[in-house]
């Protein structure tokens, strides 16, 4: 039975220009060009202006933004069947769609602009599919090595078992082979350069190379670091020294150039060719700091976006259609010009705030750990949480959150990760609140400074942190060691 009642509800939804903005937050400045590109493709209202010169986002203030998003609300109205839902001088009046309105105020004349040239070279697979063609194989087992080297990582290494690629290759490709023949291919493609690539794992990639060398180099003996890897290698991976010395029964120096020779080995041969400096991809700063007579400057990085403006045409088409706009067969058109007008001054006005906000977020973070930026001392960094920046700058934490998620900020001492500034507060003995990224700092500093054939234990850095007046358990230090990448004492060991 069907009942008819009354019920309240209270829902939060976010507009179309607001999702739009939250989206630009989140993204890179070097991504942003690519998203701005993309939009100029679908949305023919939108263009790009060229020979604009314009001032850069530091000047602009908070009136202007509020002016700006005042009109969010106008533009955002849904057209509606009847004729005086909107009017055309709305579009038409150049007063009511100021030209500043319409451009992306962030470059100057006196700018620099610098081209980033990157080199184009053969990726790693390329490689390997040359070198597999200079081997005389009949066309089923070139298919077949082309398939391995298809399953191969980055690093270089097979971890798929055969028996999977040999399923593969009878139901995607209608070839029938076996354990054997694939195990026959893998030793072609195990003597490509760079040496190692086609192990299953890291002892066999350490074989291969090892191998190679005593086959370029016959004059030199590579029998001890084969047997060591060969019979050895779960003493060598945890560094049990002494039972390497005593089951292969030799001296604590042969040992010694032993290790030195395997530890110059590649442990990720495919990384020799994607860390090829030639090839390496560079990181555009989002933001900038410098310092001028002691005091800190901030500018945004504007390189990937381009002054953009609405398409006259666009204007000038609704100017037509509203001479005649009673007649019912322009309604189509109206309404699919009116749409893409709006669509790109909500994109223009989302990209205005979203240089506004990165502004004012990062100044606001600047200004909090000015101690730092002007020294580059990292134990001046002061705790610093999502919270403390978004009541500053009066912002939602999620605002903040997609501002530091992926940015970068360029500074006198570096470039970093713009959440890597955000650490929680710890205490000292004194009462003084501390950033946990200092006490990281000084337990970097004291495993750099250990006697590497006696490293420090999370126990032994526990009290010297304590010593130092860093009240913190020892389940702590691990656990901001494994942050920080650091291996346990006994894998630091060495001889």
């Amino acid at each position: 039975m069907l009942n008819q009642k009354l019920q309240q509800k209270l829902l939060q939804k976010l507009s179309p220009q607001q999702i739009l903005l939250m989206k630009l937050l989140q993204i890179p400045t070097i991504a942003l060009e690519q998203r701005i590109k993309q939009e100029i493709e679908e949305n023919p209202a939108l263009e790009i202006e060229e020979g604009a010169e314009n001032e850069e986002i530091e000047g602009e203030t908070d009136s202007d933004t509020d002016t700006d998003s005042d009109d969010f609300d106008e533009d955002t109205e849904e057209y509606d069947s009847t004729d005086d839902e909107f009017s055309f001088d709305d579009y038409m009046d150049e007063d009511d769609i100021p030209e500043y309105r319409l451009q992306v105020n962030n470059s100057s004349k006196d700018d620099e602009h610098h081209e980033i040239p990157f080199a184009s070279d053969q990726s790693f697979q390329e490689m390997l599919i040359q070198q597999l063609g200079y081997r005389k194989l009949d066309e089923r087992k070139h298919k077949v090595g082309l398939y391995i080297i298809g399953n191969l990582d980055d690093s270089g290494y097979l971890t798929r078992p055969l028996d999977s690629i040999s399923d593969d290759l009878l139901f995607a490709m209608n070839i029938k082979t076996n354990k054997q023949e694939l195990n026959e291919i893998l030793a072609i493609i195990q003597d490509f350069d760079p040496p190692g690539v086609g192990a299953r794992n890291l002892q066999e990639c350490l074989l291969i190379q090892l191998r190679r060398k005593q086959l370029e180099n016959p004059e030199t003996d590579y029998r001890l670091p084969i047997m060591v890897i060969d019979r050895f290698f779960n003493e060598f991976t945890k560094k049990h020294y002494e039972k390497i010395i005593k089951r292969a029964e030799i001296t604590e120096d042969q040992l010694k150039e032993t290790m030195n020779e395997i530890l110059n080995l590649n442990p990720k041969p495919g990384n020799s060719v994607i860390d090829n400096p030639k090839l390496n991809q560079y990181i555009l700063p989002d933001f900038l700091i410098q310092t001028n007579n002691g005091d800190l400057e901030l500018t945004l990085s504007h390189r990937s976006t381009p002054d953009l403006r609405i398409n006259k045409a666009y204007t000038e088409m609704l100017e037509i259609y509203s001479e005649s706009k009673k007649n019912k067969g322009h309604r189509e058109a109206v309404m699919f010009v009116k749409q893409k007008i709006d669509s790109a001054k909500w994109f223009i006005e989302a990209i205005h705030q979203r240089q506004n906000t990165l502004y004012y977020t990062m100044k606001a973070i600047m200004d909090y750990q000015s101690e730092y930026f002007l020294t580059g001392d990292e134990t001046k960094l002061r705790p610093m949480i999502l919270k403390d920046i978004a009541e500053i700058v009066s912002l939602d934490i999620s605002t903040i959150s997609r501002v530091a998620n992926s940015k970068y900020v360029q500074t006198p001492f570096g470039t970093f990760l713009l959440k890597s500034f955000f650490s929680e507060a710890m205490q000292t003995d004194s009462g003084e609140e501390v950033s946990t990224r200092e006490i990281k700092k000084i337990l970097s500093d004291c495993i750099e400074a250990e006697e590497k054939n006696k490293p420090l234990t999370d126990e032994q850095l526990t009290d010297i942190l304590k010593d130092k007046g860093y009240n913190i358990a020892r389940r702590t230090v691990a656990k901001y060691r494994e942050q920080l990448d650091i291996p346990v004492a006994r894998l630091r060991k060495e001889l």
